[in-house]
């Protein structure tokens, strides 16, 4: 056996059938999320292109406050409308993933690039039945989140700050600055 199974091979104290969902308000009751998931599926985890003016009202008729000149593109999954903020021209790239277990706000012109994920969702990785620990993202006027980057819960990007292609972001960022890597840093201004 190797020394890393060695090591590993005492028993977990992680209990996952301890799990509850205490303290989650999914915000919606079952009928309403059993109907935003059938429509999520038809209208925007599908690759065919529908108006964004289509997406944006079904979003607002499920509860999501939704500016004007918003542009959603295919196979975006945001997980609960009702708990969503878009403000005026947004633009959310292919297979943007919005994971808004918490209130999500996402300022004026802000752009979320390919495949970006917004996680407002975690675990207490502390604690054997690993209960959730979500929390809210704002993501302010201006900036601009990079393809593939990870947002998680709890966190604020500063007004007009750019996240660069797969960066990880777990704390919150100050505004105006261009920001990489995992975890990301601060590279330079963006505005002088």
């Amino acid at each position: 056996m190797s020394d890393i199974l060695k090591e590993t091979a005492q028993p977990s104290r992680v209990r996952l059938g301890d799990f509850n969902a205490a303290g989650f308000e999914r915000g919606a009751g079952k009928l309403k999320e059993i109907s935003w998931y059938l429509i999520k599926m038809m209208f925007f985890l599908t690759a065919f292109p529908f108006p964004s003016s289509l997406k944006c009202a079904l979003l607002k008729l499920f509860g999501a406050k939704v500016g004007t000149g918003v542009n959603i593109k295919p196979r975006v999954n945001i997980h609960f409308p009702w708990k969503i903020s878009i403000g005026d021209a947004c633009w959310l790239g292919e297979e943007v993933f919005i994971l808004n277990f918490e209130n999500t706000i996402i300022g004026n012109n802000v752009c979320l690039s390919q495949r970006a994920f917004i996680c407002g969702g975690n675990h207490d990785f502390k604690q054997p039945s690993m209960p959730y620990r979500n929390g809210s993202i704002t993501l302010m006027d201006g900036c601009w989140v990079g393809a593939s980057c990870f947002v998680g819960p709890g966190v604020t990007i500063g007004t007009d700050s750019v996240i660069t292609a797969g960066s990880i972001v777990t704390t919150n960022i100050a505004g105006n600055g261009i920001y990489r890597g995992n975890p990301a840093t601060f590279v330079k201004q963006r505005w002088t």
